[in-house]
């Protein structure tokens, strides 16, 4: 059972070398990943309406460079999820993240920003001010939703129509300092949270 993140999971990212950073990975961090898939695939089909399989990241491709980040992605799907809009939560070295994704691999991108284009009105509205956007998942950075109200969210949706590398990723970063303070209680409710305040933006994906 998730009770949590600390030091020694952020520090993973800070070990050289491949073999010797997925070796900690794999004793530390992925074990946590696999219980978050377990304990929140059943709440996110409820949200959702659909069965939502969780797949933990196997950084199987990599041969020289060591991971910069790692997460469990949720899924209505058994073989994969890259493909697909889904809910990620995972962990850079400098925070905690938990997001509704769409990354490169998704092949309705631009039936789907067709449709958030039509429905930015509601997405403004819905979408809590402090929840950040990234246009790349594989980058720590993001942008708050407040600064990207008036005209930057429409850029970035855009942008995922029209080109083939763009992603669009939406929820909340958890700066290292705060997460390794969290309790259990504090994870579960920001993760309800969070999924909940969401679903907006998966039922757009979902009336494609």
């Amino acid at each position: 059972m998730f009770n949590g993140f600390n030091d020694n999971d952020f520090d993973v990212f800070k070990i050289e070398g491949l073999d010797e950073r997925m070796k900690q990975l794999i004793a530390l961090i992925r074990p946590k990943l696999e219980d978050l898939g377990k304990e929140y695939s059943a709440e996110l089909t409820s949200l959702t309406g659909e069965e939502m399989h969780f797949h933990v990241a196997k950084h199987a491709r990599r041969t020289v460079n060591p991971p910069k980040d790692t997460w469990v992605a949720f899924a209505p799907n058994k073989r994969g999820y890259k493909m697909l809009p889904h809910f990620q939560i995972g962990l850079f070295e400098t925070h905690v993240f938990i997001w509704y994704a769409v990354i490169y691999e998704a092949p309705m991108k631009e039936a789907l920003s067709s449709k958030m284009l039509k429905s930015l009105p509601v997405i403004k509205k819905k979408i809590p001010s402090d929840f950040v956007w990234s246009p790349d998942h594989m980058k720590p950075d993001a942008v708050p939703h407040s600064q990207l109200k008036k005209s930057g969210l429409e850029e970035l949706v855009q942008r995922l129509g029209n080109v083939k590398k763009a992603e669009l990723l939406c929820g909340v970063h958890v700066p290292r300092e705060k997460a390794v303070k969290m309790d259990k209680s504090e994870w579960q409710s920001l993760l309800s949270d969070t999924f909940a305040k969401l679903m907006p933006l998966y039922e757009i994906n979902k009336q494609l």
